[in-house]
């Protein structure tokens, strides 16, 4: 399988807002009430919160291609656009998909490993994500990958908030 990975540009909006929106709702519909996943993905996908999301300079968007087909995406931070932490010595990976049809291929830990790439060409000492406590697949596939529990924050989906792991890894040894 040929892959590839490249940045997302402004004029990405809509392919970026179909597979995002794609891809949470098929991972996250089957474990949440119809009105709060509806609502969520009204607010998160929002084109113009997306916009605003690609023209910020420390929040980065790449898609993944697999044999020329867009198969996942990734976004990561660096402070100040960070979800919670705000640590500028950390990138925070706030969204890693792959679409359903390329699951099982290895692609997931493909992305994840070009953002701990990416952190370390930045000069970043970890990288932090927060997931879902229901979502144990992917707690699974994060500890797998050499990300260890450093604690928890609150989560809005729709009206709901629910508690997330903040899981973190070491790219480079603290002074």
């Amino acid at each position: 399988m040929d892959i590839n990975i490249r940045k997302c540009r402004s004029d990405d909006l809509e392919e970026l807002r179909t597979i995002a929106y794609e891809t949470y709702d098929e991972t996250f519909r089957p474990m949440n009430k119809r009105a709060t996943i509806n609502r969520y993905l009204a607010e998160a996908f929002d084109r113009k919160k997306l916009a605003a999301e690609l023209a910020n300079p420390a929040c980065h968007f790449y898609f993944l291609f697999a044999d020329e087909q867009l198969a996942g995406y990734l976004k990561i931070n660096e402070a100040p656009a960070q979800s919670d932490l705000n640590d500028p010595q950390s990138l925070e990976v706030e969204r890693i998909y792959v679409r359903k049809a390329y699951k099982g291929k290895g692609l997931g830990a493909h992305l994840l490993h070009f953002a701990l790439q990416l952190a370390e060409e930045m000069q970043k000492r970890s990288v932090w994500l927060g997931v879902w406590e229901k979502n144990t697949e992917a707690i699974a596939f994060y500890k797998k990958m050499g990300f260890n529990e450093a604690g928890r924050h609150t989560f809005r989906m729709g009206n709901e908030l629910q508690s997330d792991w903040i899981m973190k890894k070491m790219v480079s040894p603290e002074d």
